[in-house]
Formats: C-alpha cells, structure tokens, sequence
C-alpha cells in the first residue's frame, strides 16, 4: 500500500465518540438513581463500542446496572454493620 493510500485508509475510519454522558442519557434511564444511572451509561458505552445495537446496550446497560447497584448496596451495608434485611 503506498503511503497516501495509507493515510487516506486511516483517516476515513469512524471515531468510536461516547455518546451518552450524564448529562446527556437515553429516555428508559431517566428515573434510574444517579449511581445506578452512571453505571449504566458506563456499560452501554461499553456494549456500543463492542458493537451491539443502541437498543440493546441500554437494556443490557440498565439490567447490569440494577444488579449492580443490589449487589453493592448488601457489601456496603454489611461493611457498616448495617440491617441487610434479613432475620436472624
């Protein structure tokens, strides 16, 4: 390949841009707490950079992320020696 052929190649690639922020998130995320909600955009950024569809990523994203966020929520209150809910 020469040289300007390489070149041109490069430069006509598609840039990989984040394109949800916390400032700017899809619809289905809106009533998801902050925490919860930061996590989710992280993943489906994540799921959209390994190329799966928009609609997908969120889904995942969200999914992820609750389960995410419950699985957190017993480390953290366990560590404060908090009430995990259950009964002893």
């Amino acid at each position: 390949m020469r040289p300007l052929q390489r070149v041109l190649a490069q430069s006509s690639r598609p840039k990989i841009t984040v394109p949800w922020s916390n400032n700017r998130y899809p619809v289905s995320m809106r009533n998801l707490p902050p925490r919860v909600r930061h996590k989710a955009i992280e993943i489906a950024n994540g799921l959209l950079a390994a190329g799966r569809p928009e609609g997908q990523a969120i889904r995942i994203g969200i999914w992820s992320a609750r389960h995410w966020a419950a699985a957190h929520a017993v480390r953290r209150a366990r560590r404060a020696g908090g009430n995990t809910g259950r009964r002893r």
